[in-house]
């Protein structure tokens, strides 16, 4: 019987928190450009990589949704 069955741990099983998860990356990307306009940097190299790195987390969370919507994503 052991060999059929996959071996998961049991927190696998659980759902996540997947609103805590969503808060969290949206809360980081306003960090970062709030980082972005506050910053004494001279140059905006910085500020394109903040910038960057802000709209990344938000476009991961707005797929996510989506998918979650459509039914791809469980």
């Amino acid at each position: 019987m052991a060999g059929d069955e996959p071996v998961t741990a049991p927190d696998q099983h659980k759902p996540g928190h997947r609103k805590s998860g969503r808060i969290g990356a949206v809360v980081s990307a306003v960090a970062l450009v709030v980082m972005a306009f506050c910053g004494t940097e001279e140059g905006r190299v910085e500020d394109i990589w903040l910038f960057g790195i802000a709209a990344l987390l938000l476009a991961i969370v707005i797929g996510d949704a989506v998918l979650r919507r459509n039914g791809l994503r469980s």
